[in-house]
């Protein structure tokens, strides 16, 4: 099955409900694997598939993902491997934790990534390869935009560099993999973001940006709300100013250790800060209920400086989940404005102006 909805709809209890299933209790094996493409993304899905099991007390639930080790020669006697793909090859390839072609149901969380992406693409076709033929195989994403590369070489297909091969969506790579699909799609893109109210505010620099987040909190009533920045620099900059000025402000980013992106992630989920800064390292599958608004300090662009559309929605999902009203807010330069106008095109959406100067503009954010 290849499944695509938007952010929030519940993907993650469709697939781990389907996980949970195909489990036969009395064969202690691991019969079901998930992979996901980040550490938290692939904990936070393990915490959905805990809670739903709570009814079957000696199901086992193993994470494969880094600083999770097992000594040499062990066997896993655990039902569901969730994990991040190199760590689940070492596992069932390298030290043989684990028999690939016993599994009996194959889960892809983020597919896009996982697919388009040349380290985890590479290791998810090599796991692939082994599993059984009659393994059902399952692809969950919010989008699937992105191109790969692949062709046949003797019989065998052959994931190379973009430069090597011609490309193909997506999600045409994803029906090759997944022999005659069912395809679940239950909104396009656009739909997608029906449930949130999208503005921009024309800003000058950094400090202007900053002005007009503290108008922002200044004027409405913010449960959560989450910054995304481009760099860690400016993410390391604004957590500080906003820290300073007396804000309750956590900061992700990708240079933290395990350790302390999990504690980070469990205050914010507790409420204890209210504002999470972070760049792209958290815009997909990360869920907290109580997000009310996004905020774009910088609009999320690819390597050629063009607007990366695919982002942008994974942003702007971390709120409106579950069919919720959801705010985003981007904060755009002169120089940046030809990248809202693309993205506004991608989608058919139109991102209204917003004077963060004006109480009046301030106050529309609150109205439903």
């Amino acid at each position: 099955m290849i499944a695509q909805s938007q952010s929030g709809t519940g993907k993650t209890a469709a697939f781990v409900l389907a996980m949970l299933s195909r489990v036969d209790l009395n064969l202690n094996y691991p019969q079901v694997l998930c992979l996901a493409p980040t550490y938290e993304l692939a904990l936070q899905i393990g915490e959905v598939a805990t809670k739903m099991a709570q009814f079957l007390p000696i199901m086992q639930i193993i994470f494969a993902v880094r600083g999770e080790d097992r000594p040499r020669g062990s066997k896993l006697s655990d039902h569901i491997i969730i994990g991040t793909p190199g760590k689940v090859l070492d596992w069932a390839v390298k030290f043989k934790f684990f028999d690939l072609s016993k599994i009996k149901v194959f889960v892809l969380d983020e597919a896009d990534v996982m697919i388009a992406t040349q380290g985890h693409q590479d290791q998810s076709f090599r796991i692939h390869k082994y599993l059984p033929s009659s393994c059902q195989v399952m692809f969950f994403s919010a989008t699937y935009d992105q191109q790969v590369g692949f062709k046949f070489i003797n019989g065998f297909l052959e994931l190379l560099n973009y430069a090597d091969c011609f490309c193909l969506q997506v999600m045409e790579f994803a029906e090759v993999i997944v022999p005659d699909p069912i395809i679940i799609r239950l909104k396009r893109e656009e739909e997608s973001l029906d449930n949130i109210k999208q503005y921009y505010v024309l800003c000058y620099d950094q400090d202007s940006k900053y002005n007009s987040i503290a108008n922002i909190y200044g004027g409405i009533t913010v449960g959560q709300a989450i910054i995304f920045c481009h760099t860690k620099k400016t993410a390391n900059w604004l957590s500080g100013k906003l820290s300073k000025d007396g804000h309750s402000v956590a900061l992700l980013s990708g240079e933290l250790t395990v350790d302390q992106r999990i504690a980070v992630l469990d205050r914010f989920r507790q409420g204890i800060e209210k504002v999470l800064i972070t760049t792209n390292v958290l815009s997909r599958g990360i869920d907290v209920e109580a997000v009310t608004i996004v905020v774009n300090f910088d609009l999320p662009v690819d390597l050629q400086r063009q607007a990366d559309c695919e982002t942008y929605l994974h942003r702007i999902g971390r709120t409106g989940r579950f069919g919720k009203m959801g705010l985003a807010i981007n904060l755009v330069d002169n120089r940046n404005m030809h990248i809202l106008k693309d993205i506004e095109m991608h989608f058919g959406k139109e991102i209204k102006p917003l004077d963060t100067e004006d109480p009046d503009d301030i106050g529309k954010l609150s109205q439903k």
